[in-house]
């Protein structure tokens, strides 16, 4: 099979570099154009980009010129990883010059046309791709984004139980990981020896990207799914892997009772979805990974489970306020930023949204 040509946009940053490293033999795609600011355009990668991802900067990227982020990339499909303050219009250029477009940046995760996916939570969603072309004149461009880091997972730890037992209310305390800021971050006087309570916008993405990730899609928009969501977003002072603490009310009880902890467990743990059954390159084999000791998961440890593509569930027990409660934690640069658009690729591939026409 001939690889799809791709293009990185932002790729000298943090998620950027990611993105290199995560397609570094990927079996569909080959990355032939890398792009950043005017700034950095007409240079090769190597010479300014501050590799920061692991040890070595991959050899095949070492020497490609950085380009423009606009029209005239030598490639088909594009990975976003712009800063929200550019994505937007940049992204729109790129679509309606024809390119795929898979974004991580922020600025058209809500619009009404655009797919938010997560490939085992609504693959449905990337439906509404054909109205999305229609309304906006795109004869094979489009634009699907991936929603916020910590969004990732707490909505794949949502979805089965959502199927299983109903959702009414979530309420979740994020402490995430330094990393999500961006290299260089915060400054070390800031973070060292410190939490800081507080990630601007953060709080109302965790709050409306989920109901429109476990919303129905009708018609030519989408329907949020009915429940409440309230979250409180914590800075700490870890490099990656973003923890979370959930407690949920059931929306539909078997008569007066909940289902038992063994039953919630049992439909975390068993868990899979359209990207097993075709076998996706980046799907974990296990989206979701539930662990029994009363000290896990934990950043450290348990980030990396699964290539970083799987999200690690522990402490699940009863909530003497809501029904349950428990832990979740994710990588916030594989699975909440570059893989999570990866796969959304990947199953675009493979339901034939990146065929040429």
């Amino acid at each position: 099979m001939n690889r799809i040509r791709v293009g990185i946009l932002g790729a000298t940053g943090t998620v950027g570099q990611r993105f290199v490293q995560l397609l570094q033999g990927h079996p569909w795609f080959e990355i032939t154009a890398l792009a950043a600011s005017s700034a950095s355009a007409g240079r090769p990668y190597g010479e300014i980009c501050r590799w920061k991802v692991s040890a070595e900067m991959p050899p095949t990227v070492r020497d490609m010129m950085v380009e423009e982020c606009a029209p005239g990339l030598d490639c088909d499909l594009v990975f976003s990883a712009l800063p929200g303050e550019v994505a937007g219009p940049i992204e729109e250029d790129l679509a309606a010059a024809g390119y795929f477009v898979s974004s991580n940046a922020k600025n058209h995760r809500l619009d009404p046309d655009v797919p938010l996916l997560i490939p085992e939570v609504n693959p449905d969603h990337i439906q509404i791709i054909s109205h999305q072309r229609r309304q906006r004149g795109w004869e094979r461009g489009f634009i699907v984004t991936s929603p916020n880091c910590s969004v990732t997972q707490l909505v794949l730890a949502l979805k089965p139980l959502l199927d299983s037992f109903g959702l009414s209310t979530v309420m979740v305390t994020t402490m995430q990981a330094i990393s999500g800021a961006g290299y260089p971050g915060l400054p070390s006087w800031d973070i060292l020896d410190n939490v800081i309570p507080h990630i601007g916008g953060e709080e109302e993405k965790v709050e409306t990207e989920p109901l429109k990730l476990l919303g129905r899609l009708e018609g030519h928009g989408f329907q949020p799914a009915p429940m409440a969501i309230s979250a409180q977003c914590n800075r700490v002072n870890t490099v990656e892997g973003h923890l979370e603490a959930v407690s949920v009310r059931l929306a539909r009880k078997a008569e007066t009772t909940n289902p038992t902890v063994g039953a919630v467990v049992e439909a975390l743990r068993s868990f899979t979805a359209l990207p097993q059954e075709l076998d996706l390159p980046s799907a974990p084999r296990r989206p979701i990974v539930v662990r029994e000791e009363e000290d896990r998961p934990q950043p450290r440890y348990d980030r990396d489970e699964q290539g970083g593509m799987a999200v690690v569930v522990g402490r699940v027990r009863e909530c003497p306020v809501l029904d349950y409660k428990f832990v979740i934690l994710g990588h916030n640069t594989v699975r909440g930023a570059a893989g999570g658009s990866i796969l959304n690729a990947e199953l675009l591939m493979a339901k034939g949204y990146l065929r040429n026409q």
